[in-house]
């Protein structure tokens, strides 16, 4: 008989891990696991999501929850009443969640408490900066998980460290840890050639590989604070004009409104006037896939775009003071600048002048297989 396996998402980041697993549950696992997808409406427009799930190919939610934006705890909250009542009446035999959102969080309090099998995939990931509202939930979600899923060794020892080892049976109070390699490997390598077949986003800005920068900011440590904001663009402006670097910054939504909120006149009209920092407008998953594979150098807060600058063998001015992919720093591959102009700028001409090279620290490309043999073999 076929498991029940439910799949939490609510954010874009989700939507491209949960794409492996259930690209793999169509190839390889159809007849052994039902898959279920909810989403929480986290993240969700009707128009943006509809393009995005066709991108990645992948099937509509069979739930939506329509929780939409509010503070932590009533998003937290309402999640939690609604995927009660959704377990209420349909039978789950595990629930698995992704990496450390409100949804995540909202998933892992429900199942854990409902006695649902719970499965984090992205377990044991760590900044060690409990300020981050993400450190909270990847805590909290792996202490009442009954299977984490790691994508590094270093994850692994961070569970130990605080207590959380490995048993074979995969219960909440004796749960089973696995090092897996890091799920969105699997996308980048199965979606980097699609991204150069199905997009012409490349020739639409007149961009030649490895002749740019790409750039993002999105986290709200950053775009929330003016001087913050500022310093991260004065870097932006000087890399530009000193080193003759185009810089392509596809601008997200919430930046853009801080930008105008935050920027004079004068320093608005700047970065529209300047040559090299070119501002778009947000891209979708697979021309984000096809810049970040061409470009020459990555300058990014995203935890995500962090992974795929390493997993494309680009290097990566980390726009945070902490990350929890510490194999990037570790390897010499990434550089810690948190949103200061001066670390910017040298983190740059530094990862510019450097020989690198990039370890396979983040498995085979064939996580979401190995996660769904487990599944199958403890849930």
């Amino acid at each position: 008989m076929k498991k029940n396996i439910f799949a939490l998402i609510g954010a874009r980041p989700q939507i491209i891990k949960h794409s492996a697993i259930e690209r793999a549950v169509r190839t390889k696992f159809h007849d052994e696991i039902n898959l279920v997808t909810i989403h929480s409406g986290q993240h969700y427009s009707e128009n943006m999501s509809a393009i995005f799930f066709e991108e990645m190919g992948i099937e509509k939610p069979n739930f939506n929850l329509g929780i939409g934006s509010s503070s932590h705890a009533e998003q937290t909250a309402s999640m939690m009443q609604k995927l009660e009542t959704l377990f209420n009446e349909n039978p789950c035999d595990a629930l698995v969640v992704y990496g450390d959102t409100n949804s995540t969080l909202a998933g892992a309090l429900v199942a854990s408490k409902r006695q649902i099998p719970l499965v984090h995939i992205e377990a044991g990931l760590r900044s060690f900066d409990k300020k981050m509202p993400e450190e909270i939930n990847r805590i909290l979600t792996d202490h009442v998980s009954s299977v984490l899923f790691c994508p590094t060794k270093t994850a692994i020892e961070n569970l130990k460290n605080e207590a959380v080892v490995h048993h074979h049976e995969g219960q909440l109070n004796s749960p089973a840890v696995f090092e897996c390699g890091d799920i969105m490997y699997d996308n980048s390598l199965y979606f980097s050639q699609v991204a150069h077949e199905k997009t012409n986003i490349l020739k639409q800005l007149d961009l030649q590989e490895n002749q740019f920068v790409l750039a993002t900011v999105h986290r709200a440590a950053n775009t929330d604070d003016r001087e913050k904001l500022t310093s991260i663009f004065e870097a932006f402006l000087e890399i530009g004009t000193r080193f003759q670097q185009k810089i392509i910054l596809p601008l997200h939504p919430r930046t853009k409104k801080m930008m105008e909120q935050f920027f004079s006149t004068d320093f608005l009209q700047k970065i529209e006037q300047s040559k090299q920092l070119q501002l778009i407008e947000p891209v979708g998953f697979l021309e984000m896939t096809a810049l970040e594979s061409a470009c020459k150098m990555l300058l990014t807060d995203s935890g995500g775009v962090q992974k795929e600058a390493y997993f494309f063998k680009k290097p990566c001015v980390i726009l945070r003071p902490h990350t929890e992919w510490v194999e990037i720093i570790e390897n010499g591959c990434g550089i810690l600048a948190a949103s200061d102009k001066t670390r910017i700028v040298a983190g740059f001409q530094t990862l510019s002048e450097a020989k690198l090279n990039f370890p396979p620290v983040f498995g085979d490309g064939k996580a979401a297989e190995f996660i769904l043999q487990k599944i199958v073999d403890l849930c």
